[in-house]
């Protein structure tokens, strides 16, 4: 790695030591493709458990302090004896995600719903999740709704958008003053004619129309191919309504694979623009949402950690001074190069150095293979039922 100036070494290592990456709890599990689920060996069996695997990515990377939960896969007796198990791993619970598409009452939508019952039991599941966010002591709800139609005329579109207007209003108002909602989107699947929130525009109106603490959360699969992501990350950084992401990858559609894994260049682009509005620490979330089918999960999930933090320490090298005054002259060139300079940077030697200086193995990898970490919960967990899509 080329030498860097001092000065710009302990700036950006003392913003890559103040990263955050938040793993999910589902991303422990078994998980699989629409045609078969793959069962792994020490695959947690609950919530404890998965907390526990989580704890274990953060003790070897530093930087995912807080696992993510969801509801109902990830329901318990007592949410502050979870929160509690989790303190004393080293780890926070983090976004609490509402599920309101694996019931049969929600075959034509949840909360856009004709059927005011089912609308009901969808929204008394939103606000359950705020309850639940009350005792763990979380700060974002996090929504993503599968409505929409298959067929044209199947329901009216104008109406789906009042309903989930009228969700979204009832769930917003629950929440305390340091909470936060945010609103994903997804282009379509399983709704393949009409989805209800389909792109980040429509996000963002929902979220104007309630309150600063509406924000808007970026899915990076949830796109149609070529989409500028780094451009729907500016606008809403623009609007102050950027609240977070679903980090993963994609080749064709919503994949889940590993964060940097089909594009690390895009990766790097969009911490680019988030580092350019100096927003890296103000409070965006910025989580893996990631299914690993046939990659060891633990493993996998530190790495994606790495892949973020190698993106973030990239777009921390970028010469913002020389970017400018190119993109002032005109000098089409030469703004480029500011950028691909920093994305060819070798910032590996830089992140291992950080390691070394918090205190962990410099190879998170490495060192958890040789923790043993995975043997043994091979054999603690080998009775019961482990954990998966829909438990």
């Amino acid at each position: 790695m080329t030498d860097l100036a001092p000065q710009t070494r302990t700036r950006v290592l003392s913003s890559l030591r103040g990263q955050r990456i938040e793993t999910a709890s589902w991303a422990y599990g078994n998980s699989g493709t629409r045609f078969k689920v793959f069962a792994q060996q020490g695959v947690p069996r609950d919530p404890y458990e998965k907390v526990a695997d989580a704890a274990t990515v953060h003790r070897f990377t530093g930087v995912a302090p807080t696992v993510a939960l969801h509801i109902p896969w990830d329901r318990v007796d007592d949410y502050a004896d979870l929160a509690r198990h989790a303190a004393e791993l080293g780890v926070a619970l983090g976004t609490i995600n509402a599920n309101v598409f694996q019931d049969d009452d929600y075959k034509l939508g949840s909360v856009t719903n004709a059927d005011p019952a089912v609308r009901r039991k969808a929204t008394d599941h939103l606000l359950e999740c705020v309850d639940i966010m009350d005792a763990t002591g979380s700060r974002d709800l996090k929504l993503w709704f599968s409505d929409g139609t298959n067929y044209p005329g199947q329901d009216d579109v104008r109406t789906r958008q009042d309903r989930l207007a009228e969700a979204l209003r009832e769930t917003y108002a629950r929440l305390s003053p340091d909470q936060r909602m945010l609103l994903e989107y997804k282009l379509f699947e399983p709704a393949f004619y009409m989805t209800d929130v389909p792109d980040w525009g429509t996000a963002y109106l929902h979220c104007t129309l309630l309150g600063e603490r509406a924000q808007v959360v970026i899915d990076t699969g949830h796109h149609a191919p070529g989409t500028n992501i780094e451009f729907i990350v500016a606008m809403l950084l623009r609007a102050g309504r950027l609240g977070g992401f679903d980090f993963n990858s994609r080749f064709y559609a919503d994949d889940d694979l590993m964060v940097g894994a089909a594009d690390p260049f895009q990766l790097f682009r969009i911490m680019h623009e988030i580092v350019l509005a100096d927003e890296l620490d103000r409070g965006i979330a910025f989580m893996l949402d990631q299914c690993h089918n046939i990659e060891p999960k633990i493993p996998a999930v530190i790495r994606s950690v790495m892949n973020v933090q190698e993106a973030t320490a990239k777009a921390l090298l970028v010469d913002h001074a020389a970017l400018h005054a190119a993109q002032q002259a005109g000098d089409v060139l030469e703004a480029n190069a500011a950028l691909m300079d920093a994305y060819h940077t070798d910032v590996r030697p830089l992140l291992r150095e950080l390691r070394a200086d918090m205190g962990l193995d410099p190879d998170p990898i490495a060192a958890f293979r040789a923790s043993g970490y995975h043997e043994r919960v091979r054999v603690e967990r080998a009775e019961g039922q482990a954990a998966g899509w829909g438990a």
